[in-house]
């Protein structure tokens, strides 16, 4: 059998890899447990000095092996800070006017690109299939081709990609573009993505490569954590507090493409509109900080903490509380049974490359009585989602109009939109996503 090489900026945690909690690991879990696998990249320890003596440390758990090296300071502040974070996801999220753009940046980017490429050509098989995620590693293929590298190599981008219009205020962006050329086969979640990234590959002469492989979900497994989760304490305590009465939930990472200002003045708007409302349903908003360090997100958490606190001073009472704002990370287990226990959710990204928290919620739904979905029009996911209350993140009063009308829809109604967004969810899993990718790849032909 075929040897699957995963190269990605982060690699799964120690205590992960048993066991898989989220992210990546979670939506790869199906095509690791089929293929022997070769898992390459950041240990996510910075090193100290230039690197020169860097060791690649290699774990093996079952037929999984991890190799990963760690980065300097300047290595982990131009590649990962700088350039990755800094420059080329606001661009992908349509934010040109939030790059920070530093050629010194761009330079160390293209280093450490080259830096995984010399660590893991040694590493490689002439038969290996190796699979490269998202856009720390856009320059990647092309570095391993330039060492002689034959192997298949496809690459999946996780995140939007912008039109040529925006993406070429990238000053590197042809070179850019130029090097996906050395890719076998490219990934992208939508037809908005592919259509964009071909058009950019058409400028510049280059042949159409980008195809749709919409990723999903493992939603028995997530079903499951929603069922087991409703006998944790914190469980039963919310439900208790919530005395009968409906929850609206939001779970996003904090940053500024989540749509998290524009969300909670729709909330605003509703208990403005709807001021029956106030009072008789409470909305709990849990965004874990990320990048903390970095300021464009100190100022949205800062924007955020103003908004929330506007809000319950407000319409608050003694005895309730309109948002219940949480920025740190609850267990999976435990968001699950949340879902399960709301009777909305508002998931109103900006921009989204395919937006899974939208999925799971879905899946944690109880079948005879399920709660809403709310969903912006530019999530990823909206696409397949049709059956969803679909808003404009920019247009508060549209938020407010979904909330009441998610509020107001009879059991019978809830159950017909739930049934159809549940097909899509199950129709296109995790499971589904890896293998159709795992076949386009082996499908090519090797030199």
């Amino acid at each position: 059998m075929q040897r699957l090489v995963i190269v990605s900026n982060r690699v799964p945690a120690v205590r992960d890899r048993k066991q898989p909690a989220g992210g990546l690991a979670v939506a790869l879990r199906a095509a690791v447990q089929d293929h022997p696998c070769l898992w390459f990249g950041w240990s996510g320890q910075q090193i100290g000095g230039d690197g020169a003596d860097r060791t690649l440390s290699v774990d093996t758990v079952g037929n999984v092996t991890y190799a990963t090296i760690g980065l300097t300071h300047k290595e982990y502040n131009g590649f990962y800070q700088g350039y990755s974070n800094g420059i080329l996801w606001p661009l992908c999220h349509y934010r040109a006017g939030l790059m920070n753009y530093s050629r010194h940046d761009q330079q160390i980017y293209a280093s450490v690109n080259t830096l995984f490429a010399t660590r893991l050509a040694p590493m490689l098989k002439p038969d290996d299939m190796v699979w490269v995620h998202d856009y720390h590693l856009f320059p990647l293929g092309k570095a391993l081709r330039d060492l002689k590298v034959k192997a298949r190599i496809g690459f999946f981008l996780h995140i939007p990609f912008p039109p040529w219009s925006l993406m070429r205020s990238l000053p590197e962006a042809p070179a850019l573009m130029r090097d996906l050329r050395a890719y076998d086969v490219i990934g992208v979640q939508t037809e908005d993505d592919a259509r964009n990234m071909n058009e950019a590959f058409a400028v510049l002469g280059i042949p159409a490569k980008a195809r749709v492989f919409p990723i999903g979900i493992d939603p028995d497994s997530f079903a499951a954590c929603a069922r087991e989760g409703q006998s944790l304490p914190q469980v039963q305590r919310l439900r208790q507090d919530l005395r009968g009465l409906p929850l609206i939930i939001g779970v996003d990472r904090m940053d500024y493409s989540k749509g998290l200002p524009e969300r909670l003045r729709g909330y605003d708007t509703f208990l403005k509109r709807y001021p029956e409302y106030r009072g008789k349903v409470t909305y709990l908003q849990i965004t874990p900080v990320s990048r903390g360090s970095v300021p464009e997100y100190q100022s949205l958490r800062a924007e955020l903490d103003q908004i929330v606190g506007h809000i319950n001073g407000t319409y608050g009472a003694f005895d309730w509380t309109p948002v219940r704002y949480l920025t740190h990370p609850l267990p999976r287990e435990l968001l699950a049974a949340f879902f399960q226990l709301s009777s909305a959710a508002l998931v109103t990204p900006l921009r989204d490359g395919m937006n899974l928290v939208a999925k799971e919620y879905v899946a944690a739904q109880i079948p005879e009585n399920p709660g809403t979905l709310i969903l912006s029009r530019f999530a990823g996911a909206a696409a397949d989602m049709e059956d969803a209350l679909l808003v404009n993140p920019h247009d508060s009063d549209e938020i407010a109009a979904a909330l009441h009308k998610a509020l107001s829809l009879s059991g019978s109604e809830r159950r017909v939109r739930w049934e159809r967004l549940r097909a899509e969810v199950w129709r296109v899993t995790a499971a589904s996503w890896a293998r159709s990718f795992i076949a386009a790849m082996s499908e090519v032909r090797t030199a």
